[in-house]
């Protein structure tokens, strides 16, 4: 089937007897052309590569701005230290922060759906996956129920900031990591669908705003925000609490928002948290930073000429 609604989705599964889950996978393998064990050893990729994300991570680097790096190392430490929000947030928190550096810093990461938002879904999933001690199957079954989600706001929507803000990055991600704890909660489509429109809903209309073009500030902490929103919205719906406006009018209201955000608060770096006093003086360090990095590019390139010795001629 096409992955462009949810409530389609939905009715799928009630339909064909099948978790939510199911109906994404036997869509993969239509739409490829691939068994169901290239299917689960594709999403196993990702998986595996998510959890090494964070296992590698330990806080020292630090991106080439200077304006990220060690903040989830310090989240780590203080979540033994009876945070307000118990163990496991401060855990999620960290975890976000954490992959949101990886990405500033350059490291491997999984794009869930963007780069930007690589940190959400490792922060819900991760620190459930250690503390419940959830099989792999389990939580394969949670991404193919998360990129199932992703699929239906990128056809509908967007997952692009420079298309429709942040709410389309942090917010599909949240979205995602959303449907996929009401599955590991063992939930069904109707309440995935409920807080899949929650999540979205409340990051309606997020602005994309880095400071000086650079995925780090403010996107990185917005990374636990989508996390923090994810986990409510599940809650929410496992509670029995439902969404009013059904979850494809909501996307739908998503994408609209999006087109009609100005072009300033859409990933060009000209309005929002960028266009600060502080923001303006980041982006001015940082142009002043290149410049002299190209001006000694070019000096250690003339002394490397001036260096060489001249050809020999032949006198006649």
């Amino acid at each position: 089937m096409n992955l462009d609604s949810m409530q389609d989705i939905s009715a799928a599964a009630r339909r064909e007897g099948k978790k939510f889950w199911e109906i994404i996978l036997e869509t993969d393998m239509a739409n490829r052309g691939v068994s169901r064990g290239a299917s689960l050893d594709k999403m196993a990729q990702a998986w595996h590569v998510m959890r090494e994300a964070s296992e590698v991570y330990t806080g020292e680097r630090r991106s080439l701005s200077g304006l990220a790096g060690g903040q989830g190392k310090l989240m780590h430490e203080y979540a033994a230290k009876d945070p307000i929000g118990g163990e496991f947030l401060a855990q999620v928190i960290a975890e976000a922060l954490s992959m949101g550096e990886s990405n500033a810093c350059m490291r491997r990461v999984v794009a869930a759906p963007t780069a930007g938002a690589c940190g959400v879904m490792p922060a819900v999933l991760i620190p459930l996956y250690w503390r419940e001690n959830l099989s792999e199957e389990k939580m394969l079954e949670a991404m193919f129920t998360a990129s199932g989600i992703g699929a239906v706001i990128a056809f509908r929507a967007s997952i692009s900031g420079a298309a429709g803000g942040c709410q389309a990055e942090i917010g599909s991600a949240s979205a995602m990591a959303a449907g996929a704890l009401v599955h590991l909660r063992g939930g069904g489509a109707e309440q995935i669908c409920h807080a899949v429109a929650m999540a979205l809903k409340n990051l309606m209309g997020l602005v994309c705003d880095p400071v000086a073009g650079l995925v780090e500030v403010p996107c990185i902490k917005r990374n636990v925000i989508g996390a923090v929103n994810a986990i409510s919205a599940a809650d929410m719906a496992l509670a029995g609490i439902e969404s009013r406006i059904p979850v494809d009018e909501v996307i739908d209201a998503m994408d609209e928002v999006g087109r009609r955000l100005p072009m300033e608060l859409k990933e060009t770096a000209l309005g929002g948290l960028a266009n600060t006093p502080t923001g303006r003086r980041i982006k001015s360090r940082m142009a002043s930073g290149k410049k002299k990095q190209r001006i000694l590019t070019i000096k250690d390139a003339r002394w490397k000429l001036e260096k060489q010795e001249p050809p020999e001629t032949e006198n006649t």
